[in-house]
This record gives C-alpha cells, sequence and structure tokens, in this order.
C-alpha cells in the first residue's frame, strides 16, 4: 500500500468526535513529503482537550490487496517480555509503533516472491503509538492524551508525527524490518568504539561493595586484556542509600566515596558506569529531600517530569554522577514510575486510570509522549557527549537519537536459566531490527552463576558475543573457573569490535529461534533443558523485574 493521505479520519475531544480532518472541534492537517506524512494537532478553542486521532487507510483496489496467507509482527510499548512474535492476522491486535505483514518464511532463504509490507511512525514522535491490520487496510491510532485525560495544547500546534510506509520485495522479513526501523530512525546516536563488559546485577544482586567492583573491574580486565577496544564496567542497584530508591546524591555505607571508586575502576583501564532511577522518591528519607510538589498525581512515590524543577534534578543528578566520573549512565524504570504498569504484550494503552482514577502530568499542555522525550533530551544533554547513556525501561521509540545503548526485553537471570531462556534469547533475536538503526540493542546479560547450568550459558554467551550487539557478563567470581575464563576471554574479544553479523531464520515460527545464519553460515542452538520449559511457575519466574 504506497503513503497517502487516511481515508477515514476520527478526532476525539472534550467537545465531540468529529469524523473529519477539519472540524468545529479541531483541525488535523497532512503532509506527505519524501515518503514521510507529518500529521499536526490545533484545536479550533484555545479550552478544548484532545485524546485520540484514528487514521485509517482501506486497500483501494485489488492490487493492494495480499491474495497470499501473510504473518504479522508487531512492536512493543518499550521492552519485549519473552513475548515479541509473528502471528496470524488478528483486527484486534494493537501493535505499538510499527507493525510489518509478510508471506513466506524466513526460514526459506530463497527470498524469491518474498514480500513485506510495513507501517510505523518516526521515532521521537509526540503520540503514543499504535496499529491494526487486518485484509481489508491498516488503522493507525494516536494517543495524544496526557496521562489519561485529553491534551490541552491551547494555541500550541502539536507536531504528533510522521507516518512512513514501506514495501520491501525479494528480500527476508528481518531485512525488510531492518530498513524499515533504518526509515522511521535516521539519525541514530553512535559511540566512539563498541560498548561490552560486566555489570554485577546478576550475581550480586545489589549486595556488593566498593571492593567488591573492584574485583569484579580487575577480574574483567583479566579476560579483556589486549583487546581492542576497554570494557565498560556497570554498577547496577544496590550503591544508593537506600535499595532502588533515591537519593543519589552519595553511596551508602558500603559505598563511601562514588567518585574514588569510579577513579579506581579506571585506573584499571575500564570505563566506569552507574545506574539510576531518576524518577522514585519512595522512602520517607526523601520526604525532605524531595518537595511534594514535585510528586506525580497518579502516585506520591513518584516524581513527575513535566515540571521544570523535576527536570533540574533530573539534570543536576546526571551532571553528579558523570562529575563523579562516570562514563556510562545505565537509567531504569523510566517507563513503570510515569505509568505505574510494565508494558507487557496485548496492552493496547500505556495510561490507564488506577482504580477508575483519571490522571495526568502537571503540564496538561503536553502530551505523554512529548514529556517523555523531553526528559531523554534532558538526560542526554545534562550527560555531555562522552557519556553512554543506556535505556532500560524506556520506550526504544521515544529514546532513539537519544540514547547510545537500550536494554531491549526484560531481566535475564543468574538464578535460573529458563528466564534467560524466555526473555534473553526473544530479545535478541527481535530486537535485532533496532540494532544499529536506532541504537545498539542490548538483548541483557549472561547471568554466570553457579546456580544456572554453564552449558546453557556458554551457548547464551557464545551467541551474544557474536550477535554484533552489546554483551554484558554478570560474573559471579566463584563460577570463572579456568575453562570457563578462557571461552569468556574469546568471547569478549569478539564483542569488543562487534563486527559479526547474525540473524535468525525460524523468528517467524519460533519465539525462542533455534536456527540462525552466523556470518552467513548456518548455525543451530538448542535452548532447552532436559526437563523442558517450565510453565508451571511463570508467575513467579516471569514477573518484571522479579530478579
Amino acid at each position: 500500500m504506497k503513503l497517502r493521505i487516511p481515508d477515514h479520519i476520527r478526532v476525539y475531544t472534550s467537545l465531540g468526535v468529529a469524523d473529519k480532518a477539519i472540524s468545529d472541534y479541531a483541525e488535523v492537517k497532512f503532509n506527505i513529503n519524501g515518503g514521510r506524512m507529518s500529521v499536526s494537532l490545533a484545536v479550533r478553542q484555545s479550552d478544548t482537550g484532545v485524546s485520540y486521532i484514528r487514521l485509517r487507510w482501506n486497500r483501494a483496489h485489488s492490487g493492494e490487496r495480499r491474495t497470499e496467507s501473510v504473518m504479522v509482527y508487531g512492536d512493543a510499548w518499550e521492552r519485549g517480555y519473552g513475548d515479541l512474535m509473528w502471528g496470524p492476522v488478528n483486527p484486534q491486535r494493537t501493535m505499538p509503533w510499527f507493525c510489518m505483514a509478510s508471506n513466506g518464511s524466513d526460514s526459506n532463504t530463497d527470498y524469491a516472491g518474498r514480500f513485506t509490507e510495513c507501517f510505523g511512525v518516526g521515532v521521537l514522535a509526540s503520540a503514543l503509538v499504535f496499529w491494526q491490520y487486518d485484509v481489508s487496510g491498516v488503522t493507525c491510532w494516536l494517543d495524544v492524551r496526557s496521562g489519561t485525560r485529553d491534551v490541552l495544547p491551547g494555541n500550541r500546534v502539536i507536531s504528533v508525527c510522521d507516518v512512513i510506509f514501506g514495501e520491501y520485495r525479494d528480500m527476508s522479513a528481518y531485512t525488510a524490518g531492518r530498513l524499515f526501523c533504518a526509515a522511521m530512525s535516521p539519525s541514530p546516536l553512535k559511540t566512539a568504539r563498541p560498548v561490552y563488559g560486566s555489570n554485577d546485577w546478576y550475581y550480586a544482586y545489589g549486595k556488593t561493595s566498593h571492593e567488591e567492583i573492584m574485583n569484579d573491574t580487575r577480574l574483567l580486565m583479566s579476560l579483556c586484556k589486549g583487546n581492542e577496544n576497554p570494557p565498560y564496567m556497570v554498577i547496577d542497584n544496590g550503591w544508593s542509600p537506600v535499595n532502588c530508591d533515591a537519593p543519589w546524591d552519595r553511596g551508602n555505607e558500603k559505598f563511601p566515596d562514588m567518585a574514588r571508586l569510579a577513579s579506581e575502576m579506571a585506573e584499571t583501564g575500564a570505563i566506569p558506569g552507574i545506574w539510576v532511577r531518576y524518577l522514585i522518591a519512595e522512602d520517607k528519607m526523601n520526604d525532605d529531600l524531595i518537595p511534594v510538589e514535585w510528586r506525580a498525581e497518579r502516585c506520591r512515590d513518584s516524581l513527575d517530569p513535566s515540571i521544570p524543577e523535576v527536570l533540574d534534578y533530573v539534570r543536576e543528578t546526571t551532571e553528579r554522577l558523570t562529575g563523579w566520573g562516570y562514563k556510562l549512565i545505565k537509567h531504569d524504570f523510566s517507563t513503570y514510575d510515569m505509568f505505574g504498569c510494565w508494558a507487557l504484550a496485548g496492552r493496547t494503552e500505556l495510561a490507564v486510570a488506577d482504580g477508575g482514577r483519571e490522571w495526568s502530568f502537571r503540564d496538561r499542555s503536553k502530551t505523554s509522549a512529548e514529556v517523555i522525550v523531553n526528559l531523554n533530551r534532558v538526560i542526554r544533554e545534562a550527560a555531555g557527549p562522552d557519556t553512554v547513556i543506556i535505556g532500560c525501561n524506556v520506550i526504544g521509540h521515544l529514546a532513539a537519537g537519544l540514547i547510545e545503548l537500550n536494554r531491549t526485553g526484560d531481566d535475564t537471570s543468574g538464578r535460573d536459566w529458563e528466564r534467560t531462556r524466555r526473555m534473553g534469547v526473544n530479545t535478541l533475536a527481535f530486537r535485532g531490527l533496532h540494532n544499529g538503526t536506532f541504537y545498539a540493542a542490548d538483548a541483557d546479560c549472561v547471568g554466570l552463576t553457579t546456580r544456572v547450568s554453564w552449558d546453557m550459558n556458554a551457548r547464551w554467551t557464545h551467541l551474544l558475543a557474536v550477535s554484533g550487539s552489546p554483551m554484558f557478563v554478570s560474573a559471579q567470581p566463584e563460577a570463572v573457573t579456568d575453562e570457563v575464563a578462557e571461552f569468556l576471554r574469546e568471547a569478549y574479544r569478539r564483542n569488543s569490535i562487534q563486527t559479526d553479523e547474525l540473524i535468525p531464520l525460524d523468528w517467524m515460527e519460533n519465539m525462542t529461534p533455534a536456527r540462525w545464519l552466523l556470518n552467513g553460515q548456518p548455525y543451530d542452538v538448542d535452548w532447552f533443558l532436559p526437563e523442558g520449559a517450565d510453565s508451571f511457575r511463570k508467575k513467579v519466574l516471569f514477573a518484571p523485574g522479579a530478579f
């Protein structure tokens, strides 16, 4: 289907619903230029609120109708949760940001006659966007609310998004998806060198110290000796005075001097990195540090990033971390703390009324998406050009171009292989579309501990090493035997340059792909323990953030 002005338009406002672009309530304008259609919104009366814009394209003639069977892929709001997949045509399915429909299977590497059509929006949009695909056409929903309430733009014109269509023939759906992601994200941030290394979380789980981080750093450097590019050592949650909470102005009793720790890490040759959760202020000790006026209407334990003083606080926190000497900042929980939910599959909207109680950001003149993009921009600017930003639980479509890396899936594990299999492998395969097109896509760590089968972890380590995307290892010292150390040296060496190409083949039929192309050659992996998948513990094992 070729990009054109929508066949049907519906605008939902506080004064009524209009089935046309220009009404007594609002005005929606379209401009097609260079394969992109910009959408803008203005209200006719300054006190009018708007919630959604629905755009519909019908297949106008027989040449636009798909006569063959197709499978459909849809992206996720933020991270994947082991649920990214291709599926049959389902008109009710809501697919955030972009979707693809493709005939055939990538398992068949003869791509003659393959046809993949894609529908999406450019990154850094001012709306939360999802698509619906059916045999008669496609529908695009633009959520321009502030939280769960109508946005009140006043006299301001909102540049809502750029709609993009793509048609790709005689190539795999994976190649088509990567080309389309590049079209949606024309200016991704690149790092000066590949990012890889260690993160302590999946063996320490926050129970660590200055001394243990230095031991981790020395172990990392011994495994990366002679590599062309230096590794990063990332301190995860556990260093602040309150676990997983502010304040971020000092360490706890086990981390007496955060600046000195960064300096000691750098002296080994490693690049220091640190974890932070900007928008939380839950513990009572923060009551004296965080004014009540900064707190979100949805939940007083979270901060409202539409408030200028909160953005100043985020900026100051970022500058403090970089001032201590940390050259990588991983910010986490950024979507959860704004919306109070994990964006699991099938969720139509991010913003829902908590217990029926509506809420909005303090500045209702901005859409939720605009608030998120502005937060990401403040962090980027405060960090400066020499600091790498990794998003975790961020909305990739609203961060591409403002972050260098993104943790694109939910947590793997150093406690149970099943979680790594479900989350990590699915993420690596499906979010490979984002790698190098949006940012460097981090599929999450190897949880290298004595509790997890090394045989299985070795397979995961190798695939990450040759993925052309970042590889981080959480290495419990007791688990690093001579055999494991030798394996890690080669894995780190290979990932330190990230020149390999890894492509999933059976991803259209298998949510845990087992068949891959590694540098053009077939490479098969068996991801399952002898007892198979363990589904009965899923409520505990796969709860987001459980590990």
